[in-house]
């Protein structure tokens, strides 16, 4: 596997990249919509990174986004192929988007991974009652990617309440970047 920074002349990676977008987020069924939000990371600021298979198939997407003038970046969006999970490439990914960001001067990575399908105890409740002892218990019922997160470094600093719909938040979370 390779990692390289996404450019604009890379457009068979940009197609390929929002065909697994389209695949991995209901958000992005629309392949307008996929395609629009890796086009996102060629903004000022932002960047894209694709792992590329030897058969020069794409195998995954991060992106960063700058924010707070450039002290902390946003990731987003993260997705790997379903064939190519458990292969380490998200991780790899992540590591290479918190170097990237540190490097243009972040010293604070954040994300926010909605909670839609009720994947995990901050679903369908009302989270305003107990907010912190909610966070502090917070168990996965499905494959929601937080713990991925966790294991990557970062921790749940917030909740979005509500943010896709009643009972559907966006769990904040941050790391800080370099020692």
């Amino acid at each position: 596997m390779r990692y390289t920074l996404l450019k604009k002349g890379h457009l068979s990676y940009i197609r390929q990249a929002a065909h697994i977008l389209a695949d991995s987020f209901l958000c992005y069924s629309d392949m307008h919509d996929a395609l629009e939000e890796v086009e996102n990371l060629f903004d000022e600021g932002n960047f894209g990174i694709v792992a590329v298979d030897d058969h020069d198939h794409v195998a995954g997407i991060i992106g960063g986004q700058p924010a707070y003038d450039g002290n902390v970046y946003e990731l987003h969006p993260l997705a790997v192929r379903g064939d190519m999970w458990g292969q380490g490439i998200g991780r790899e990914l992540v590591d290479l988007f918190e170097l990237t960001a540190e490097k243009r001067g972040a010293v604070t990575a954040y994300l926010g991974t909605d909670d839609e399908d009720d994947e995990t105890t901050l679903s369908g409740c009302d989270i305003y009652e107990d907010t912190y002892n909610r966070i502090e218990t917070i168990q996965n019922n499905g494959q929601h990617p937080y713990e991925f997160y966790q294991k990557c470094g970062y921790k749940i600093v917030g909740v979005v309440p509500d943010a896709n719909g009643n009972g559907k938040p966006d769990i904040m979370m941050a790391k800080r970047l370099g020692k």
